[in-house]
C-alpha cells in the first residue's frame, strides 16, 4: 500500500529538502519504488539537490490538473532506477483536492511504495492540498528553541486541521559539541518541547553541503554521518527497528 509522507518544517533552513532527497535515495537503495514531489512552489530546489535539473519538465500541478499523466510527467533519477521526481510549478495554479487524490491514485497504480512530498516551510495556504493526500508527516527541525517552537506549531496544525495522526520528528544539523557545552538544546529537551516522537537525528555534515551543490547523492560519501543517518531513517520508515546514531 502506498505511503504518502509529507516532509515539513516550522521555518526555513532546517534541511528538509536534503532530508527528502537523502531518504528517498536510501529507500530506493532498499529496493523500494519512490516518487518524490517538490511541493515548495516558487522556491523549488529539490531538482538541484538531486542533480536532476536537466531532466524535469512537468510539475505535480500538471498531473493534478489533468494536463498530463503521471507516467509521462515523472523523471527518473540517473543513478537510482526506482527513484522518480515531480518538480513544483513556478507559481501555484488553482488546484483541487480531487486532483491531488488522482495524483496519489496514479502513483499507487504505478506501483510506488512511497510518495514523499517536500513541503513548503512554515504554514502557507498551499500546504492544505499537499496535506490532503498525506497519510503521515515528518517535521524537520534543529535543536534551536525557535525551530522547535515552529515544529510544534506545524505539527499541531497538521494534526488538528488536516487530521494527520502519525507525525514524527527529525532533528537535523545536530552539533554534539555545542550540546555538551550547553550552547544548544539537547535531544531530550527538543522532544519534550515539540511533543513529537523521534524518527531520527542527523549530524551537521559538510559533505551534505558539497553534495547538494554538486547534485551528487550524499549516500555516495563514504564517511558521511548524514548519509548513515538518512539510511537509518529510511529503514525505520520501512518498519525496521534501528537504534539511534551515537554522535
Amino acid at each position: 500500500m502506498l505511503k504518502v509522507i509529507l516532509v515539513v518544517s516550522g521555518k526555513g533552513g532546517t534541511g528538509k529538502t536534503s532530508l527528502t532527497a537523502g531518504v528517498g535515495a536510501a529507500l530506493s537503495g532498499l529496493g523500494r519504488r519512490v516518487l518524490l514531489i517538490d511541493g515548495d512552489c516558487g522556491l523549488r530546489n529539490l531538482d538541484i539537490v538531486l542533480g536532476m535539473s536537466d531532466r524535469v519538465v512537468y510539475s505535480f500541478a500538471d498531473v493534478a490538473g489533468g494536463a498530463v499523466q503521471l507516467a509521462d510527467a515523472m523523471a527518473r533519477h540517473p543513478d537510482y532506477e526506482t527513484l522518480y521526481l515531480l518538480t513544483a510549478p513556478v507559481a501555484l495554479p488553482a488546484l483541487s483536492e480531487r486532483g491531488m487524490e488522482q495524483l496519489a491514485v496514479q502513483a499507487e497504480e504505478a506501483g510506488f511504495d512511497y510518495l514523499i512530498i517536500d513541503g513548503p516551510a512554515g504554514l502557507p495556504a498551499e500546504l492544505s492540498f499537499l496535506a490532503h493526500i498525506a497519510t503521515q508527516a515528518v517535521v524537520v527541525t534543529s535543536t534551536d528553541r525557535a525551530c522547535i517552537r515552529g515544529a510544534e506549531r506545524c505539527a499541531r496544525k497538521l494534526e488538528e486541521e488536516y487530521c494527520i495522526q502519525r507525525i514524527r520528528m527529525v532533528l537535523n544539523h545536530v552539533r554534539p559539541r555545542m550540546i555538551s557545552h550547553g550552547k544548544s538544546g539537547n535531544i531530550d529537551d527538543a522532544m519534550d518541547e515539540a511533543g513529537l516522537p523521534l524518527l531520527g537525528i542527523v549530524p551537521e555534515d559538510e559533505d551534505l553541503i558539497a553534495c547538494g551543490n554538486s547534485g551528487k547523492s550524499i549516500l555516495a560519501a563514504k564517511h558521511s554521518g548524514a548519509a548513515r543517518a538518512f539510511q537509518n531513517i529510511a529503514r525505520r520508515m520501512d518498519g525496521e527497528r534501528v537504534p539511534l546514531m551515537r554522535l
